[in-house]
């Protein structure tokens, strides 16, 4: 099974992909992990990569989709993988269909998650973690003790910097910008699959593994 995740920042692609991960048994493959295990083995593409990361610049297409190249030629990727934050554009996507082409694979089915945006802000500017015992709380759907404190340890809680509502949606912006237009890229492929993505986490599962055996 060859899949890719999209959806916007939050929408709990991370948390899918743990799951059909498990489902499958085929591993989850995002950038920023290929990123960094590429720069620890010092491949070709890694050692160019640490090259642009070291002078604090964008990693290039080229280069990420040398990596991409290499860490689906590993043995664990043969039964399949999940794609989770590549592509990002429309270029990338272009360059991904040609590498699976050259490496005689094929994708069979992109799972975009659809979220109501403003109910996603709300959700991710809810958030709080204890800075004593590391409990994670939602202001609406979990709340801490009344006094705001953690219920469990008492400890004070704090509020991730990219939790903050204009952080937020300056990276569905970005997202909107960039990436939603591979919807309509996958669309015309044939492979694009929606899912309802504000549900419960088993809810939204079950009705990716659905789409998945339609394929």
């Amino acid at each position: 099974m060859k899949i890719i995740l999209l959806g916007p920042p939050g929408a709990g692609k991370g948390t899918q992909a743990a799951l059909l991960v498990e489902k499958y048994s085929i591993p989850q493959i995002s950038t920023g992990d290929m990123l960094r295990t590429a720069v620890q083995a010092q491949s070709p593409m890694g050692i160019e990569a640490k090259k642009h990361m070291d002078a604090g610049g964008l990693v290039p297409d080229s280069v990420v989709v040398g990596i991409v190249r290499e860490r689906l030629q590993n043995d664990d990727c043969q039964k399949g993988f999940i794609l989770d934050g590549f592509p990002r554009t429309r270029p990338q996507a272009d360059s991904l269909k040609q590498v699976l082409k050259e490496l005689g694979q094929e994708l069979d089915s992109v799972i975009s998650l659809q979220v109501d945006i403003d109910a996603l802000v709300e959700r991710l500017t809810g958030r709080r973690t204890c800075v004593d015992c590391g409990k994670g709380f939602h202001l609406r759907f979990d709340p801490p003790a009344q006094d705001g404190t953690c219920r469990f340890c008492g400890g004070e809680l704090s509020q991730r910097d990219d939790d903050r509502e204009e952080t937020i949606r300056n990276r569905m912006k970005v997202y909107q910008q960039q990436t939603a237009p591979l919807e309509d890229y996958y669309r015309e492929e044939g492979l694009l699959v929606t899912v309802d993505g504000m549900g419960e986490i088993l809810k939204v599962h079950r009705a990716i593994i659905e789409a998945l055996q339609d394929c």
